[in-house]
C-alpha cells in the first residue's frame, strides 16, 4: 500500500509556509486528533530551503517524566555548527540542560536560589541560543499536552522573538487547559511579528477520495465510494488510512464499480476506528499481538526490551511483524509505540481488565529497577494496577523530584491527580495538600493552582495546622505570583487563627502584612502586625527568619521617612557566616533602596543598590538584584538619566506580563515619558497600569506617582472634573494609610486640580496635611514639592512675590538630588509668577532655562510650551532646539512630528502637543513624508528613541 500523503491541503500548506518563511513568525496549527497537523508541518518544512534555516522539533507527550521545558530543550539539544566563542555568556545556563552541546557552549553560571531569577535567566539563555543559530524554526508538537513551564517560555519567546525566529506549534483546541487559549492565556503577536491560527478541517469527499487511491494505488473509486468514506470517518485522515488499510482485498475486488460504498455500509466513526484496528490485529500472530498490547500499555514510545518484558516475552520476530504490519512505529532512538494516539487508545480499550492489570504490573517490575527510575511512569502503571500504597509512594516522590529540579507545573500536576483521586487516603492527602502550597509559594503557575489551593481548603480532614500554613502560602502565591495584593493579604490574616502553635509561620505571615505599600490598612495597624511578629521570632531562636523580620523592621521605618532608619541599616547582619541569612539581608537592601528612591534619598539608594548587587552575588540571591534593576528604572528617570530609557522599561513589561505587578516601575516610567513627549493615549494608558486601575492591589508609592501623573495629564486635556476625582482617590487612600513621604508626585498637581475647579479650601487642607506629614521627615523629595504646592496655593490668591520665592527655593531643593525634570518644572512655574509681577526679562530667562533642561531630557511637549510662552512675551530667539537637517536627515522638530504621526495623531492634535500653527505643522509632515520616502501617514513609524 501506498506511504501516506498529504491531500486537500494546499491553501493551509501555502500559509504555513507564507508565516514561517518570512519571520519573525508565530504560527498556531490547530485540529482534531488525526487530522494531520503532524503531516502539514513536515510537507512545510520539507518545503523550506533547509540549508539557510536551522529546523528544530520537539514533542510534549502524555506522560512525561519531570525536566522543566522539556519539549524546548528536546528541540534545542538537535543545534549543531556552534562555537563557544562569540555566544552570549548567558547561553552558559543551559549546560545542565543540553549535556550533547556542552563542548559547543559558553561556561556554566552558578546556581541562584530564587527559582524566578533561575527561571528568567534560563529563559534569556534559550532566547539568546535561538538568536545564536538564526534564521530558526522551531516546531512544538501537541502543545495542548504541554506543561504550564513550557508555555511560559514559548510566551517568553514570543514576546519578544529573536531576529530570524519562526514558531510552529500544533494542538488540539479541545484539549487545551485554558480551552482556546494554546499558550495558557490571551496572546497578542508583537508589532512586526507575522502569523495567525491554521485550522484544519476534516476532508471534503474529492479530497477523502483522493487520498484513498493514493493510498490504494487506484484511480477508479467511485464518487460514491469517496462520500460514504467520507460520511463514516468524518473526513478525518487518520481514521481514513486506517479504515482503508483494513478493507478486504482477494479475487473479486469489493471497490470496483458504484458498489464500493457497500463495503462501508452500517459501521460508526467511533466503532468505525476500533473496528479498522480490529482487523489489523486479527491478522498478527500471538507474539505480535502481545508486543502490540505492551504499547499499548505503555501509552509512550518504549525500547524493544521493556515491550518484551510487559509482554511477558514477545520475540524479535513479534516486534518486526507490528512494524511491517504498520500497526507501530519506530520513533526516534530505538523507541516503539503508536503512531497516534486513537490508535493506542483503540488497542488498549479492547485489552480485557485482568490482562490490563497484569501488563500494568509486568511495567512496574521492569521499571523499578532503573536508574534513575521513572517515577511518573511508575505512579501511572501502580494506579492502573491497583497498587495504591505503590502509587502514592511514586506519585509523592515524583511530585518532589519534579520540585527539586525546579519543574513546578509538573509538580503541581501530579499532586493535583493524585488529590482529585477518591483512593487518596486521609493521612496522606493533609501532607500533600501543604506540599502543593509551598510548591505554589514559591512556583510560578498561580492562575490554577489558586483555585486549586482554595478547593482543598474546603476539605473538612485537615488539620488547623495545615490549613493555616496552606492559607499562608496562598496568601503569598496570590501577593507575589498572581498580583492580588488584597486576596493575598486576606488569605495572610485568615491563616492567623490556625497558626497559633506555629509561631515562626505566624511570624512571616506577620511581617508580610505589616509592609506599609500594600492593602488599605493604616500605618498604625501595619505597626502592630510587625510588633506582634518581632514578638513571636524572638521565641523561635531561628536566625533566618529573626533576620527576614528585622529586615522588614528597618524598611518599615525607612519607608515612613523616620530619620533613624539609617542607622537601623547597620544592624544588620551582613557578614553572617550563613548564606540564608545574607540572603534575608540581600532582600532587605533591595527594598531599602526602593524606599530611599521613594523619599529621595538618591545617593543612598545607589549604595542600597550596590550592596545588593554585591550580596546577590556573594550569596546566589538573584531575585533581590533583579528587585533593583526595577527600582533603577524609576531612579534613572527621576535624576533625568532618560537615554535609552523608554526601550529598557518596555522590554520589562513585555517580559513580566504573567506578574504584572512586577512591572509597575516601568510601567510609571513610560507613562511619564509619554506625558513629556505628548502621547496622551500611551500616557494615560501606562499610567493606569501603574496602579491607579487596581488600587486595592497596587504599591503605594508608585501608585502615588501615577495618580499625579494622570491628574496632570487630565488638566492639561481641559479634563477636570477627571482630575479631580483621581486626586481625590489618591489623597484620600494617604489620609486613610497616614504616610505622606511617598506624595512628591501627588501633592502639587493634586492642588493645582483642587484649585482648578474652585475648591482652594481643600487646596489649603491638602498643603496643610501634606507639611505636617513630612516636615522633621527624611525625605528631600517631598520637603521640594512641598514648596511647590505652597507656590501653586499662594500663586491662586495672586500673591505672585511670595509665590516666586517658594518656586525658587523648590528649584533649589529639586536641583541637588538630583530631579532636573521637577527642577525645570519649578523654574517654569517661577517664570509665571514673575509674569505676573511684570517682570518679562526675568520670566525670559527662566523660561529659556527651563526650555533646555526640557529639550535635552527630550520633555518635547514641556520644551514647546515653554518656547510657546517665550513667543507670546516677545522673546524672538528662543534657545536653538538643535543643528539643522540637510537631505533625507530628519530635523529634531521633524522627528517629534514624526513620532506623533506614527502613533496617529492628525495634524491639529500635533499642533495642540507641540504649540505649533496648522500650517507649520503641515509644512514639518509634508518634510516628514518627503524625506522618509513614503506617500501616506501610515507608512511613518514612531523613530526609535
Amino acid at each position: 500500500m501506498a506511504a501516506s500523503i498529504l491531500v486537500g491541503r494546499d491553501a493551509e500548506l501555502a500559509a504555513l509556509l507564507d508565516v514561517i518563511t518570512l519571520p519573525p513568525a508565530i504560527a498556531l496549527l490547530e485540529g482534531e486528533a488525526g487530522i494531520g497537523k503532524t503531516r502539514l508541518v513536515h510537507a512545510a518544512i520539507d518545503g523550506l530551503p533547509v540549508r539557510e534555516r536551522t529546523v528544530l522539533l520537539g514533542h510534549c507527550h502524555q506522560i512525561r517524566e519531570p525536566f522543566p521545558y522539556g519539549p524546548v530543550f528536546d528541540a534545542l539539544r538537535h543545534v549543531s555548527g556552534l562555537s563557544a566563542d562569540g555566544l552570549n555568556p548567558v547561553i552558559g545556563a543551559l549546560r545542565g540542560y543540553l549535556p550533547e552541546l556542552a563542548g559547543e557552549l559558553p561556561p556554566s553560571l552558578p546556581p541562584l536560589d530564587d527559582p524566578r531569577a533561575e527561571r528568567h535567566r534560563l529563559f534569556r539563555a534559550v532566547h539568546a541560543l535561538l538568536a545564536a543559530v538564526a534564521p530558526a524554526v522551531l516546531v512544538v508538537e501537541d502543545l495542548h499536552w504541554a506543561d504550564d513551564g513550557t508555555r511560559d517560555l514559548l510566551r517568553f519567546l514570543t514576546d519578544e522573538p529573536p531576529e530570524g525566529f519562526a514558531l510552529i506549534v500544533t494542538y488540539r483546541r479541545e484539549d487545551l487547559p485554558v480551552p482556546g487559549l494554546p499558550f495558557g492565556r490571551a496572546h497578542r503577536r508583537p508589532p512586526g511579528t507575522r502569523g495567525g491560527v491554521i485550522a484544519l478541517r476534516p476532508l471534503a469527499a474529492a479530497d477523502v477520495g483522493r487520498l484513498a487511491g493514493a493510498l490504494l494505488g487506484r484511480s477508479d473509486l467511485s464518487e460514491a465510494f469517496a462520500a460514504k468514506l467520507q460520511e463514516r470517518t468524518a473526513g478525518i485522515p487518520f481514521v481514513i488510512e486506517e479504515v482503508v488499510r483494513s478493507l478486504p482485498g482477494g479475487e473479486r475486488d469489493p471497490l470496483a464499480g458504484e458498489g464500493g460504498a457497500d463495503a462501508l455500509e452500517g459501521i460508526g466513526v467511533p466503532l468505525l476506528l476500533r473496528e479498522a484496528i480490529a482487523e489489523r490485529l486479527a491478522g498478527l500472530s500471538p507474539p505480535a499481538l502481545s508486543a502490540v498490547r505492551a504499547a499499548a500499555v505503555l501509552r509512550v514510545p518504549a525500547s524493544e526490551e521493556l515491550i518484551a518484558a510487559v509482554a511477558g516475552g514477545a520475540s524479535e520476530a513479534g516486534l518486526r511483524e507490528c512494524l511491517k504490519a504498520g500497526v507501530l512505529h519506530e520513533h526516534t532512538e530505538g523507541r516503539y509505540g503508536f503512531r497516534h494516539a486513537l490508535a493506542q487508545q483503540a488497542v488498549y480499550d479492547a485489552i480485557p481488565g485482568p490482562d490490563r492489570r497484569l501488563r500494568h504490573e509486568r511495567a512496574m517490575a521492569a521499571l523499578a529497577p532503573l536508574d534513575p527510575p521513572p517515577l511518573v511512569q511508575l505512579a501511572f502503571h501502580s494506579r492502573r494496577a491497583g497498587a495504591i500504597q505503590a502509587w502514592q509512594r511514586y506519585g509523592a516522590a515524583a511530585a518532589d523530584h519534579a520540585a527539586s529540579i525546579g519543574d513546578m507545573p509538573m509538580a503541581v500536576d501530579l499532586m493535583e491527580g493524585m488529590l482529585a483521586d477518591s483512593e487518596l487516603p486521609n493521612a496522606v492527602r493533609g501532607p500533600m495538600v501543604l506540599r502543593l502550597s509551598r510548591v505554589a509559594a514559591v512556583g510560578l503557575s498561580h492562575r490554577r493552582v489558586v483555585g486549586l489551593v482554595r478547593r482543598l481548603l474546603a476539605d473538612d480532614s485537615l488539620s488547623r495546622e495545615v490549613r493555616g500554613e496552606a492559607r499562608l502560602n496562598l496568601g503569598v502565591l496570590l501577593c507575589n505570583q498572581a498580583g492580588e495584593v488584597a486576596a493575598g493579604r486576606r488569605e495572610t490574616l485568615a491563616s492567623l487563627a490556625d497558626l497559633e502553635d506555629r509561631p515562626d509561620i505566624a511570624a512571616r505571615g506577620l511581617a508580610l502584612l505589616a509592609m506599609p505599600p500594600w492593602g488599605d490598612d493604616s500605618l498604625a495597624t501595619h505597626l502592630s502586625y510587625m510588633e506582634r511578629a518581632e514578638k513571636l521570632v524572638a521565641t523561635t531562636g531561628d536566625p533566618e527568619l529573626t533576620t527576614a523580620v528585622h529586615a522588614n523592621r528597618v524598611a518599615l521605618t525607612m519607608l515612613v521617612g523616620a530619620p533613624e532608619a539609617a542607622q537601623l541599616v547597620g544592624t544588620l547582619p551582613a557578614s553572617d557566616p550563613s548564606a540564608a541569612v545574607r540572603r534575608q539581608v540581600a532582600r532587605g537592601y533591595a527594598n531599602f533602596c526602593d524606599a530611599a528612591v521613594a523619599l529621595g534619598n538618591y545617593d543612598t539608594a545607589k549604595s542600597y543598590e550596590a550592596e545588593t548587587r554585591r550580596l546577590a552575588e556573594e550569596t546566589g540571591a538573584q531575585y533581590p538584584d533583579y528587585l533593583v534593576q526595577l527600582s533603577s528604572l524609576r531612579l534613572d528617570w527621576l535624576t533625568g538619566h532618560w537615554e535609552g530609557l523608554w526601550d529598557r522599561a518596555a522590554a520589562v513589561v513585555r517580559m513580566t506580563a504573567e506578574t504584572p505587578l512586577v512591572a509597575v516601575d516601568a510601567r510609571l516610567v513610560l507613562g511619564m515619558l509619554a506625558a513629556a513627549r505628548g502621547e496622551w493615549d500611551e500616557a494615560e494608558n501606562h499610567l493606569q497600569e501603574a496602579g491607579p486601575n487596581d488600587a486595592d492591589s497596587g504599591f503605594l508609592p508608585v501608585m502615588c506617582s501615577a495618580s499625579g501623573g494622570l491628574i496632570e495629564l487630565y488638566l492639561i486635556r481641559d479634563m477636570v472634573d477627571e482630575a479631580v476625582a483621581e486626586a481625590g482617590r489618591a489623597i484620600g487612600r494617604m489620609r486613610h494609610k497616614g504616610i505622606w513621604v511617598w506624595c512628591d508626585r501627588l501633592v502639587p498637581p493634586a492642588v493645582s486640580a483642587l484649585l482648578r475647579a474652585g475648591r482652594e479650601t481643600d487646596a489649603a487642607e491638602l498643603v496643610a496635611d501634606f507639611e505636617a506629614g513630612v516636615v522633621g521627615r527624611s525625605a528631600p523629595a517631598c520637603l521640594a514639592a512641598l514648596e511647590m504646592a505652597r507656590g501653586i496655593l499662594v500663586e491662586s490668591r495672586g500673591e505672585f512675590e511670595e509665590a516666586a520665592g517658594l518656586y525658587a527655593r523648590a528649584r533649589a531643593a529639586f536641583e541637588p538630588l538630583p530631579q532636573p525634570f521637577a527642577a525645570a518644572r519649578a523654574a517654569e512655574a517661577e517664570a509665571g509668577a514673575r509674569l505676573g509681577l511684570g517682570d518679562r526679562a526675568a520670566a525670559a530667562r527662566l523660561l529659556a532655562d527651563a526650555a533646555g533642561r526640557f529639550a535635552g531630557l527630550g520633555a518635547t511637549h514641556d520644551a514647546a510650551r515653554c518656547r510657546r510662552t517665550m513667543r507670546e512675551i516677545g522673546v524672538e530667539k528662543p534657545p536653538p532646539r538643535g543643528r539643522k537637517s540637510g537631505g533625507n536627515t530628519l530635523s529634531p522638530r521633524e522627528r517629534e512630528v514624526a513620532r506623533l504621526v506614527g502613533l496617529g495623531r492628525t495634524n491639529r492634535e500635533i499642533a495642540e502637543v507641540l504649540f505649533l500653527s496648522r500650517r507649520t505643522v503641515d509644512t514639518h509632515v509634508a518634510n516628514v513624508l518627503r524625506k522618509l520616502g513614503v506617500r501616506s501617514r501610515g507608512e511613518v513609524t514612531p523613530p526609535p528613541d
